[in-house]
């Protein structure tokens, strides 16, 4: 018989009904229901909190917070020369606003641009970024480009 939604079926001995608890002592499930005697736990309405230890103070409490975020960590979106010699024309003018349309810089939080050297360059570029690797600056120049520097802003944030 082929499967089909309409012959779903669960195998063999998958399936167990369901626990009827509080259903007298010939249950074996009777009395406290399995659930002990008195105490929290055996009271109705109970859920466990998620790290809940008794009243204890939680082990995510008791230990010490570690490490810190340094708000002024300057974060670099790195561009290879490989990458602008696909995407760009020759003689095209490359900003940090061309590099965000084209791809190349992802998160708008970035906010510094550095050209890295790797690859060849071949066509001639005007390139401005926040900084540039001294391969890079030699190799753009070399292939008849300028490379411009643009002063970095003071923050990511």
């Amino acid at each position: 018989m082929p499967i089909g939604l309409n012959n779903l079926r669960a195998p063999e001995g998958a399936g167990h009904r369901k626990k009827r608890v509080g259903r007298g002592p010939g249950s074996g499930w009777g009395k406290t229901s399995a659930r002990g005697n008195k105490g929290q736990k055996s009271r109705s309405g109970y859920s466990g909190k998620r790290g809940f230890e008794g009243g204890q103070m939680p082990l995510h409490r008791r230990l010490p917070k570690r490490g810190f975020t340094n708000i002024f960590k300057r974060v670099w979106a790195e561009v290879n020369l490989t990458d602008l010699e696909l995407l760009f024309e020759a003689g095209s003018t490359i900003t940090p606003a061309e590099l965000q349309a084209k791809g190349l810089v992802r998160s708008s939080r970035i906010k510094s641009v550095v050209v890295l050297g790797e690859g060849e360059l071949t066509k001639s570029l005007t390139i401005s970024a926040h900084r540039f690797s001294a391969a890079a600056r030699q190799k753009i120049e070399a292939a008849g480009g300028t490379a411009t520097l643009i002063t970095p802003p003071v923050a990511n944030g």
